[in-house]
């Protein structure tokens, strides 16, 4: 009898123990869950943050690695239908632009070609950013000629000196 009661006793056991086991392992599944789903959240939160400290700044497309579009563009890599980013990215678009002819017009051409690929990330098909990828091309035309120009004076004023020496 002693048996019996014993061997009741550990099935009963065994049984809340798999009970108690299964419901902790369910309860850390959705924790995990929750913790993934809130740390991607929290990223894309993070990020639209850093976006608008970046637009308070007037960091729309530079400096490199610390401005609104890189950071909104992030948070369509996490989420791809991010209201906010996509708004906040076509907000931004006209003064974007005026930012990267900004850095035509200076002759920062590096510069340009960088913060206009970027636009053309989110609007690859926009027709203001085909404009500038066309005076951007042109810009560096007029250079290389510039560049050619000048090469071809100092050739020719170390070729006069060179006759003027003998």
């Amino acid at each position: 009898m002693v048996l019996v009661f014993l061997s009741v006793l550990l099935v009963a056991a065994g049984g809340i123990w798999f009970a108690y086991s299964g419901k902790a392992t369910t309860a850390a599944a959705q924790a995990d869950k929750t913790t993934a789903s809130t740390g991607d959240s929290s990223g894309t939160e993070i990020l639209l943050g850093l976006a608008q400290t970046a637009i308070s700044e007037k960091h729309l497309v530079a400096p490199m690695g610390s401005n609104a579009y890189e950071f909104y563009l992030s948070v369509l890599q996490l989420d791809p239908n991010n209201q906010t980013a996509l708004d906040h990215l076509r907000s931004l678009l006209a003064d974007a632009t005026t930012e990267v002819e900004r850095a035509i017009n200076e002759n920062d051409l590096n510069e340009a070609q960088r913060e206009l690929a970027l636009l053309r990330e989110f609007d690859s098909s926009n027709y203001t950013l085909a404009l500038l990828g066309g005076k951007l091309d042109a810009a560096r035309q007029l250079m290389v000629r510039q560049d050619e120009e000048r090469a071809a004076i100092i050739q020719a004023e170390r070729s006069s000196s060179a006759n003027g020496a003998q």
